[in-house]
């Protein structure tokens, strides 16, 4: 059964990128960054992506591409079957963020329709149609399920005609729509207090809580620990140049989270809104915002941003699906297209709760008390903390492990060269060798443990 490949290692670049580009970068990434104290967070971030995140990149990408197997099978291929079990929580983890992403993407295409229309009072209600009250219902509901379908039809056409063709597509449109906002942003009274905040660092800002949440953020939005990466490596020409293609993809993705910052914050201090909205910063404060710019431009300006975040978010959902979709299509050999909408249906089933859980369901919006915690998790939260905080270090953890004591850094080193062949004795490799094998285990050993007892136990060592 042909599974397909990237046309080019371009095609790879955008389609990888555009995995790394989603929600997390234009959603998550400013109100975490605002919650964080602002550059205290963009710093811990930056080193993260690059000091832990790059060299897990490579490891998984190589995987891929040595094996040409999905996230579950590549481990097999290895002859390490015991290790799939890094693949299997990648493709549980993939499951579980795409039911509650899904969830998010549909908010935020059911925002730029009402942005079309002028409906700037949607922020006023925002907790009722999270909520699902009333004629919300029908609207949410339905918008969730066409970004669903809006996914599967794109994975349904396989690597080169769907994923890699959209990618090609949006990413471009992405960058345009935000650098032109971020060019309108900094005419407005005030922005250069957002930008300051953005960029000048304050580290008595830095604490545990911002540095975990900095490292499931880049682990987030780089998609690592999740199998993406080791399926589309399973996809790339072994002429490629790994390396090349990884830090591209960790440029592409950085750069976006960065540029979303200029973006936002201007718009947010233009209107001396508390950068700590936290998630409700984007559905809550920003349409205030383009409401004060009149009707006209508060339309058009309003829905630019969040068709921008609606296909931030399908670049995502699209990296998401093919990690089940590749582990369904190759261990049971299923016919893709069938593969694409059984996985899809199962995803949407999955990600009911989540969707009630915002109080359209008392049982799922209290649904659980972690330790130490003043109030109840809803359902939607604990899915992000199992699929994002907890699943996406682990999988980098037990990969880097793999890699440095199971596999061995000769046989990467072997596989990075092949399209690359002044790898091999470099410093470059050396520098690679030395984090996968000490720096990413002894740091994300250390950090996976303090961040499951402060999210889920209330116990801060640090």
């Amino acid at each position: 059964m042909s599974r397909g490949n990237f046309s080019n290692k371009l095609g790879f670049i955008m389609a990888a990128a555009g995995s790394a580009v989603g929600l997390g970068n234009i959603w998550k990434f400013p109100y975490e960054v605002g919650i964080g104290g602002g550059a205290a967070f963009l710093l811990m971030y930056l080193a993260f992506c690059f000091i832990l995140c790059f060299p897990v990149m490579v490891a998984e990408i190589s995987i891929g591409r040595k094996t040409q197997r999905n996230a579950v099978g590549a481990f097999r291929a290895l002859g390490f079957a015991k290790w799939s079990i890094i693949g299997k929580m990648g493709v549980a983890s993939g499951v579980l963020i795409l039911s509650f992403y899904n969830v998010v993407a549909g908010w935020a295409f059911g925002y730029f329709i009402e942005m079309l229309f002028g409906n700037f009072d949607i922020s006023n209600h925002f907790g009722e149609y999270i909520g699902l009250e009333g004629t919300h219902a029908i609207k949410v509901v339905g918008y969730t399920i066409i970004f669903m379908i809006s996914t599967s039809m794109i994975v349904s056409k396989g690597i080169s005609g769907g994923i890699e063709k959209a990618a090609r597509t949006l990413m471009p449109l992405l960058v345009i729509i935000i650098v032109s906002l971020i060019l309108y942003s900094l005419t407005l009274p005030n922005a250069m207090k957002g930008i300051e905040f953005y960029l000048v660092p304050d580290f008595s800002k830095i604490n545990f809580e911002v540095v975990y949440t900095a490292l499931s953020h880049a682990f987030f939005s780089l998609s690592l620990g999740m199998g993406a990466l080791i399926t589309y490596g399973s996809y790339v020409s072994k002429q490629d140049n790994i390396l090349s293609s990884a830090a591209l993809i960790t440029l592409a993705d950085v750069g976006i989270a960065f540029i979303a910052g200029l973006m936002i914050f201007p718009f947010v201090f233009s209107q001396n809104i508390d950068p700590q909205e936290g998630p409700g910063l984007v559905f809550v404060a920003l349409p205030k915002v383009f409401a004060s710019l009149g009707a006209f431009w508060g339309q058009a300006i309003g829905s630019l941003f969040f068709l921008l975040l609606s296909f931030a978010a399908l670049t995502s959902t699209v990296s998401l699906l093919e990690v089940p979709v590749s582990y369904v299509v190759d261990e049971h050999k299923m016919n893709r297209t069938k593969a694409v909408w059984l996985t899809s249906l199962v995803i949407f089933i999955i990600g009911i709760p989540s969707l009630l859980s915002q109080g359209a369901s008392n049982f799922f919006t209290s649904f659980i008390w972690y330790g130490g915690a003043d109030k109840a998790k809803d359902f939607l939260t604990l899915v992000e903390d199992i699929g994002i905080n907890t699943f996406l270090p682990l999988g980098g953890l037990l990969t880097s492990i793999f890699t440095a004591y199971v596999w061995k850094t000769k046989n990467l080193s072997e596989e990075i060269a092949q399209g690359n062949s002044k790898y091999n004795g470099s410093l470059l490799m050396k520098l690679i060798d030395t984090a996968i094998v000490y720096i990413c285990p002894v740091v994300l050993s250390g950090l996976f443990i303090l961040i499951v007892l402060s999210k889920f136990f209330g116990i801060h060592i640090v």
